[in-house]
């Protein structure tokens, strides 16, 4: 296969985990053009992990952004994403990852994916999915089929620009899933061996624990336009995870109580109804012919090939 792929991984104090990620991206069966790690103000072992890895393979590139004194999910991630992204020449690429370094991934995970893409030009984006470890058991994070995990988001990079990239907010990696749909196209994730991959990190335990994460959920569906009803159905839908009942609540919570402060929202009125209408046909016939839905409705946008 002879297509060039560049992974822009910000990270911040992941020495716990960074070498068996690190170990992961370097044994891929088809190896990153390039790499570019960005430290988001580490203030723990990460930069001289980081410094390891790059003197020994010459396509690792570490960006070091200052510390701003905490973890800064969501939007911070995605800005250091940019601090890496602003260091390249995206056309030398046909596909680009945000990558989380929290993560161990199967040794064929990228040449499975771009083997997937290839056969099907109408997805731009797609993912594995998520496993933990839990009780001697490796467990599903629970990811839809109709969505492209955030942890190891792969973007052919055509699409990718003509899109815009990724809002700099809580709920990116979920607005821009439906992005894609608008303009005809696909996200989609598989559950297949060759591409689960091991979260070593539970979602939402980033940052304070999983009732801020859950509630940091909560707003983020506030930001994004999803209905009161829509939230209270996927609440409902989380009260089987542990902890029982408590993380539904806690989401419901986050978005109720952004709802009452009247936060900040993504403001784009095509984009609102366009979700909606999906949330409504979502609860009605379920996500997945849902999506099939929309794209038997929508013709591809053709991009113009940039040479």
């Amino acid at each position: 296969m002879n297509r060039r792929y560049v992974l822009i991984a910000p990270c911040r104090n992941e020495a716990k985990y960074l070498r068996q990620a690190m170990d992961s991206v370097v044994g891929q069966s088809i190896r990153p053009a390039l790499c570019v790690v960005v430290d988001d103000g580490s203030t723990d072992e990460t930069p001289a992990i980081l410094a390891e890895y790059a003197a020994r393979h010459d396509w690792i590139r570490v960006v070091t952004r200052a510390d701003r004194g905490v973890r800064a999910v969501g939007p911070g991630v995605i800005e250091a994403f940019y601090s890496g992204y602003e260091t390249i020449r995206p056309e030398d690429y046909d596909y680009i990852c945000k990558l989380d370094l929290d993560l161990i991934l199967p040794p064929t995970y990228f040449e499975e994916l771009m083997k997937r893409m290839e056969a099907d030009s109408r997805i731009a984006t797609c993912s594995g999915k998520s496993y933990i470890h839990l009780n001697g058991q490796f467990v599903s994070e629970r990811h839809g089929d109709e969505t492209s995990i955030g942890a190891t988001k792969f973007y052919r990079r055509d699409r990718f620009q003509a899109l815009g990239g990724f809002v700099r907010e809580v709920m990116w990696d979920g607005i821009d899933v439906h992005r894609c749909r608008m303009m005809g196209w696909q996200a989609c994730s598989w559950d297949v061996p060759e591409l689960r991959f091991n979260h070593l990190r539970p979602q939402g335990t980033s940052h304070k624990g999983w009732v801020t994460g859950r509630m940091r959920h909560g707003f983020g569906q506030y930001f994004m336009g999803t209905s009161p009803i829509y939230m209270v159905a996927n609440a409902v839908n989380r009260f089987t995870e542990k902890p029982y009942v408590l993380a539904g609540l806690a989401m419901l919570w986050g978005y109720v109580w952004s709802a009452i402060q009247r936060k900040p929202r993504y403001e784009n009125p095509e984009f609102r109804r366009f979700l909606r209408r999906w949330q409504w046909r979502a609860l009605v016939v379920g996500k997945q012919r849902a999506v099939e839905e929309v794209l038997q409705q929508r013709t591809p946008i053709a991009i113009e090939a940039k040479q």
